[in-house]
């Protein structure tokens, strides 16, 4: 029987990023092959994945790699916001924003994709990291942008460390201009959506429906005051215009000097550079948006732990 030394244990540990009694135990179970080893600390994590699936993974950190003409941002959640400080799971959410960039905003072929430098799937990677880490975690959502000419800038919002945070943005300007003041302008546009997270672009991309709803809204409302329907209509078209000036990005006043809109703001740019320039992209991703997060008494989990 081959001799399980630290020197075996140290290397197993290094390239699986198993816990020390984990990566003992496996080649214990391998007889000290070291592949055989790695193939069942993943066995071991896929096991413990499939456990741990059903928790509610609400945490995490959404990352941006942006580069150019193009930029891809990913949101991966675990269940505890513990986990977005411990490095291995940056690294994890990192690499992974690499992937997108590469491959584009499709979550299973990202999933299917090999992270970067460690010869295994994104998947794996990640039930690996489940095993390791001790929560669950999933590529919850991936979106990508690039443009022919131009840039795709980005910015993060509470970051943890370079590229990655609790909120993500990635805003795409076309455009033939200077790079440099292009990117100005992206990081910019970035930073206002980040802050009034706008539903649309333009009036022309808002959902249809949003409108008829606000319409509806305005509607009753302006009929409570009793005024005459031909009236009553330009009542509500003149609150209707206040209400894409709250959720459009370019009819919104821009937040960097808290006057113009962010369309001024775009043209100004263009005639400064010489060449138009057009907003064909935005995403604005928040860390747990939209999931039903479970509610929690945390001092009695604590008593409950205390025994």
């Amino acid at each position: 029987m081959t001799a399980i030394t630290a020197g075996l244990v140290k290397e197993l540990r290094t390239r699986s990023g198993a816990g020390m009694m984990d990566c003992k135990k496996a080649l214990t179970e391998t007889d000290g092959d070291l592949e055989a080893a790695i193939d069942w600390l993943r066995t071991k994590g896929l096991a413990t994945a499939q456990k741990k699936s059903g928790r509610v993974a609400a945490e995490g950190l959404v990352a941006v790699s942006a580069s150019g003409t193009s930029g891809a941002v990913v949101e991966v959640n675990a269940e505890t916001d513990f986990v977005g400080r411990n490095e291995d799971f940056q690294n994890l959410v990192k690499g992974i924003a690499a992937v997108a960039a590469e491959k584009g905003g499709d979550v299973e072929a990202i999933k299917a994709a090999e992270f970067p430098g460690a010869g295994v799937t994104v998947a794996d990677k990640l039930t690996d990291a489940i095993a390791t880490i001790g929560e669950n975690m999933n590529l919850r959502r991936a979106e990508s942008l690039s443009v022919s000419n131009g840039v795709v800038a980005s910015y993060i919002h509470n970051a943890v460390t370079d590229g990655l945070g609790k909120i993500g943005i990635l805003v795409a300007l076309e455009s033939e201009g200077d790079a440099d003041a292009l990117a100005t302008l992206g990081k910019q546009i970035a930073m206002h959506v980040a802050a009034t997270s706008p539903q649309s672009i333009s009036v022309d991309d808002l959902d249809p429906a949003a409108i008829d709803r606000e319409r509806e809204v305005l509607s009753q409302q302006a009929r409570e005051s009793g005024k005459p329907e031909e009236i009553i209509a330009k009542m509500v078209e003149g609150r209707l215009s206040k209400f894409y000036k709250d959720v459009v990005l370019l009819e919104q006043t821009f937040v960097i000097d808290g006057e113009n809109s962010v369309k001024a703001a775009v043209d100004s740019v263009s005639k400064q550079i010489g060449s138009p320039i057009k907003v064909t992209g935005m995403v604005r991703y928040s860390v747990g948006e939209g999931i039903e997060k479970e509610e929690s008494d945390f001092a009695a989990e604590v008593a409950a732990a205390a025994g």
